[in-house]
Order: structure tokens, then C-alpha cells, then sequence
């Protein structure tokens, strides 16, 4: 079920009715009611992958009971290693099966040897990525003793499945989300609104800028080899936008949906393409993945600790594993390891920490710096983005070669440019927006709650007007 979908708009209002006026009175009842909607929510795209949930579920809620009342070390062990590779096993078939086959066929080839493999018509689970992390974290944190296993399976089962960021996040360690489920919920009509507020923001962004920016960069991406450089540098920041505005409108829909049940996720973009460096645009990037790999991958594989060459192994790990975990394609891996290449530079001469602060914090524009910064880091973050759209490796490279030729020097055009410009336009209104608002939760928690209400609902109906400048 999307949230931009019509199923949506007609399930949420029926769970929250039921949420707060007929299981309001029981904690149990409502961690339930959470359980059940969380399952019907997956299971309206395919009942069959409810079972790797319930897998899951069950086999790290009997890990952690077993944790709490184990102490030999060894059998602990044992038992964190079962979790991690039932649940990792599992992502690893559904989503690097066939890409391992097909590479594992391929170099064999090279060197003059044909292997018979059959890949597998295999469905991937949606969110599989999102819920696999948010159990290993429970896991792994009870093994630290960093949290008390929960004997309330109904609680751990809402916690694992909880609808609103089960398909894209934000990822939510236990320590935060779980605990929420042992607490009584009173409805907060200040925190519902604000929590319809994101929502409507978070709408805005995934149908009027992601939708429309996408349908202008799939044609240009897809047709790369007809247009000119400055029409695919176009491309490219159309699909920057696309990217940024689907991936955090998902966010903040499941973050508003949230707070609509009395419940509070963490951010999980915070205005990044505001960034003055590399390191500071993936300390606002998808910031629940960016903290998951950096306490359960990095710090464990020593972090920042040891020689120079043991942090630049550990910097390309990170980045590389982040940048497969989008996806089973060597596009997603070139992603992630230029990343690495841009941040080793400020890392090794330890200036990944400089900008810490919101950029031009308490004034209206930033200074001609800081500006400078922000348009080198973005510019770096498009020709990045090139790599995770193209549909492989020598796409990529065909694409901005052609940027880089004479090409790149002509005035862009499109077949549709009357609807470019709206679209061109939509996108500096959502940067001047996000950037009045960049020192809130979200761009608009504080826009217009002066306004007269005829202004408030125009700003509120717009996200409603499904795709409105879409091209038919």
C-alpha cells in the first residue's frame, strides 16, 4: 500500500478511528490494533512475504530472551550469529542472488570457462532493506546489553512491523521506538496537527516534485544518446531532486503518520543538499541508515581507530556497503566508493567535522563561503547521482562524456519545454521554502501558522492535486 494512494487515504483514518475511540483504554489492545494494520498495510501488495515478517519476528524475539539468559560468551555469540545470518541471509537471496550469480557466471566466462546457471525469478520484498536492519539492531544491541530484551511479543511484533516506516524508513533502533510501545498514548491534538503538517509537506514533495521531476529525467535518461550535454545535465538534476524529494516525502509522511498515534521517530533527512562538505551532506542524508552503519559496521570494524590505511579501509567499506545496499548493481557500488573518494580528503585531514552547525544559522542568506561550499558539495552530489540512476556501468560513463563535450555548451532542449519551465519553477519554490525552514524538523513546521485560514488551506490543498503538471 503506497501513501500516496488512494487505499491509503481510506485505511489511515479507519485505524486511527479505531486507535483512539475503541482501543484507547487498553495499551495491549492498541499494540494489537498496530499489528494487525501493520500487516494488512504489507500485505495489500503481497500476503505471501508476511511470513519472512512473522520469520523474523519470531526468531529475534527468541534470540533476545535467550541473550538475557545466557552469560556464557561463547553461546552468545552463537546466538547473535544465528540472528545475523537468518536475517541477512534472507536479504542477501531475495535482493544479491541473482546479481552474485550472474557476476559469479560472468567471471568464470573471462577466463574461457561456461558455467550453465539459471537465475531465479525472484520478487523482492518491498522494505525487506528497512525492517532486516531495524530487528538486527534490536539484536545486536541486546548482545551489547545495551538493551533489555522484551518478554511482550505483541509490543516487539509492532515495533518490527509498524506500518507507517515499514517500506522506507526511517530505520529505528529499539532504544528509541521500542519503549514507546510500553507507554500509555494520549492523543495530542497540537502534535496530530503537527503531524498532518508533515504529512501534507511530505505529500507535496513525493507527488508535485519527485513525480514530475521523474517523468523529465527517465525520458532523458532513457534517451541519453539524443540529447545534448546541457540537456543531460538537465537530466541530472532533475533526478537529483527526484531522488532527494521521493526518498524524505516518504520520510516525512511516515514521521507525521507517526506522531498522528502518539508516536516519535527520528529525522531522517535534514535539508542535505544544504551541505558545505561531503561529510556534512551524509550527516543530513537518510540519517538512519547513515548512524546504522556507522554504529554496527564502522565503530566495529575499528572506526576512526589505528593507522591512516585501516580508516581508509574502513572509509570505503562503509560507503561501499551503503552504496549496495540500495541495490544489486555495480552502478549502486561505483555510487558508494565515490562517495568515499570525495569525503577521504576532508576525513584523512580531519575537517569532516568543521561544518556541525546549520549553514547561515539565524540569517537569511548565507555568506558568499559558505554559498561557494554548498554549490561545489551539490554540484559533486549530481555527478554522483549519475552513477545510481544510469542503468549500468557504461551507461554512466556514456552519459557524462557526452556532458563533458562541446555539447555541454548549448542551450538545453527538450521536446516538452512548455513544461519544463513550471516544473523548473515548482523546484525554486521548494528550494526557497526548505531553505526559510531549514532550521526546523521540517520546512514548513513553522511556515504559515500566522496565516489568514483561506491561505492555509490553499497550502494545504496543492499536494492534493495528484501530479497536476504531469505530460500525458
Amino acid at each position: 500500500m503506497l501513501f500516496n494512494s488512494i487505499d491509503f487515504a481510506i485505511f489511515l483514518p479507519i485505524i486511527f478511528i479505531l486507535y483512539w475511540f475503541v482501543t484507547n483504554k487498553n495499551l495491549k489492545s492498541q499494540n494489537l490494533l498496530i499489528v494487525i494494520s501493520s500487516y494488512i498495510f504489507y500485505g495489500w501488495w503481497d500476503w505471501r512475504f508476511l511470513s519472512l515478517i512473522l520469520f523474523s519476528t519470531i526468531v529475534d524475539y527468541l534470540i533476545g530472551i535467550s541473550l538475557s539468559k545466557q552469560e556464557n560468551q561463547t553461546k552468545r555469540k552463537m546466538l547473535l550469529w544465528t540472528s545475523i545470518l537468518v536475517n541477512l541471509g534472507f536479504l542477501g537471496f531475495f535482493k544479491y542472488y541473482n546479481f552474485f550469480l550472474d557476476n559469479f557466471i560472468n567471471a568464470f566466462s573471462f577466463f574461457g570457462t561456461e558455467i550453465n546457471a539459471n537465475s531465479l525469478n525472484i520478487i523482492l520484498p518491498v522494505g525487506i532493506s528497512f525492517y532486516t536492519f531495524q530487528t538486527l539492531s534490536y539484536t545486536i544491541d541486546v548482545y551489547k546489553r545495551k538493551l533489555e530484551p522484551t518478554k511482550d511479543f505483541i509490543a516487539f511484533s509492532a515495533f518490527v512491523s509498524f506500518f507507517p516506516q515499514l517500506v522506507a524508513g526511517p530505520i529505528e533502533r529499539a532504544t528509541n521506538l521500542l519503549p514507546q510501545f510500553y507507554s500509555k498514548r494520549h492523543f495530542d491534538y497540537s502534535k496530530a496537527v503537527d503531524g498532518m503538517r508533515q504529512i501534507l509537506w511530505g505529500l507535496f514533495k513525493k507527488i508535485v516534485i519527485a513525480d514530475n521531476c521523474a517523468q523529465y529525467a527517465n525520458i532523458i535518461f532513457n534517451n541519453s544518446s539524443e540529447y545534448s550535454g546541457s540537456t543531460l545535465v538537465l537530466g541530472a538534476i532533475f533526478f537529483t531532486f527526484q531522488i532527494y524529494c521521493d526518498f524524505s516525502g516518504y520520510s516525512d509522511i511516515a514521521i507525521g503518520t507517526s506522531r498522528l498515534f502518539g508516536f516519535n521517530l527520528q529525522q531522517n533527512f535534514a535539508f542535505p543538499y544544504f551541505s558545505r562538505d561531503i561529510a556534512e551532506f551524509w550527516r543530513r542524508w537518510h540519517i538512519s541508515l547513515s548512524t546504522w552503519f556507522r554504529d554496527y559496521l564502522y565503530i566495529p570494524l575499528g572506526g576512526s581507530r589505528g593507522g591512516t590505511w585501516n580508516k581508509i579501509r574502513n572509509v570505503f567499506i562503509i560507503f561501499i556497503v551503503s552504496g549496495f545496499w540500495h541495490g544489486a548493481n555495480w552502478t549502486f557500488i561505483v555510487w558508494g566508493a565515490l562517495n568515499a573518494l570525495y569525503f577521504l580528503p576532508i576525513f584523512i585531514t580531519n575537517n569532516n567535522r568543521n561544518n556541525l552547525n546549520v549553514v547561515a544559522q539565524g540569517k537569511y542568506l548565507p555568506n558568499l563561503k559558505e554559498l561557494l561550499s554548498m554549490l561545489l558539495t551539490f554540484g559533486l552530489t549530481v555527478f554522483a547521482w549519475i552513477f545510481f540512476r544510469a542503468e549500468n556501468i557504461s551507461h554512466a560513463f556514456s552519459y557524462i562524456s557526452e556532458i563533458f563535450s562541446s555539447s555541454l555548451f548549448r542551450i538545453p532542449i527538450y521536446e516538452k519545454d512548455d513544461f519544463v519551465k513550471p516544473i523548473f519553477l515548482l523546484v525554486i519554490i521548494f528550494v526557497i521554502i526548505e531553505w526559510l525552514g531549514r532550521e526546523q524538523q521540517y520546512a514548513i513546521a513553522q511556515l504559515g501558522l500566522k496565516w489568514k485560514w483561506p491561505l492555509r488551506y490553499l497550502m494545504c490543498k496543492l499536494p492534493l492535486k495528484q501530479n497536476c503538471l504531469k505530460v500525458e
